[in-house]
């Protein structure tokens, strides 16, 4: 019987993270420097509240260039509305999900909490994983 392969086996768990009181220049700071494109915003619980992307810094640039007005805090632009998939969730299950979804990645959530990330790349080492069996 083959067993099947969950998102937890896979995902990452050491992550960049911030929380919606950080100062959003800094946050634009730590993406730079940890050549990462999004980062899960977390509250003081480690419970998962929005994701802040490039994307979503883009507003911080304009808003500075062209209204001259003070930047403010990650909780200002994050997203709060954000996709999330269990660590239980099969991860062949989660392969249709990133071509029907268009995602790059996934915060991992278990009870509330954050407890990782899994990616498209992750995706592909369990297949190269099953397929080595």
């Amino acid at each position: 019987m083959v067993r099947s392969l969950k998102v937890k086996d896979y995902m990452a768990t050491k992550l960049v993270t911030f929380t919606p009181d950080l100062n959003v220049v800094e946050a634009m700071k730590r993406i730079l420097a940890r050549g990462i494109t999004a980062a899960p915003v977390v509250d003081e619980a480690g419970q998962l509240v929005g994701i802040l992307s490039e994307v979503d810094l883009m507003r911080v640039v304009i808003q500075d260039r062209y209204y001259n007005e003070p930047l403010g805090i990650v909780g200002d632009y994050m997203k709060t509305r954000v996709d999330t998939v269990d660590p239980n969730l099969d991860i062949f299950i989660l392969a249709e999900r990133f071509i029907h979804e268009h995602r790059r990645r996934y915060p991992v959530v278990c009870e509330g909490k954050l407890v990782g990330q899994v990616s498209r790349r992750d995706v592909l080492h369990a297949a190269v994983d099953y397929r080595d069996r």
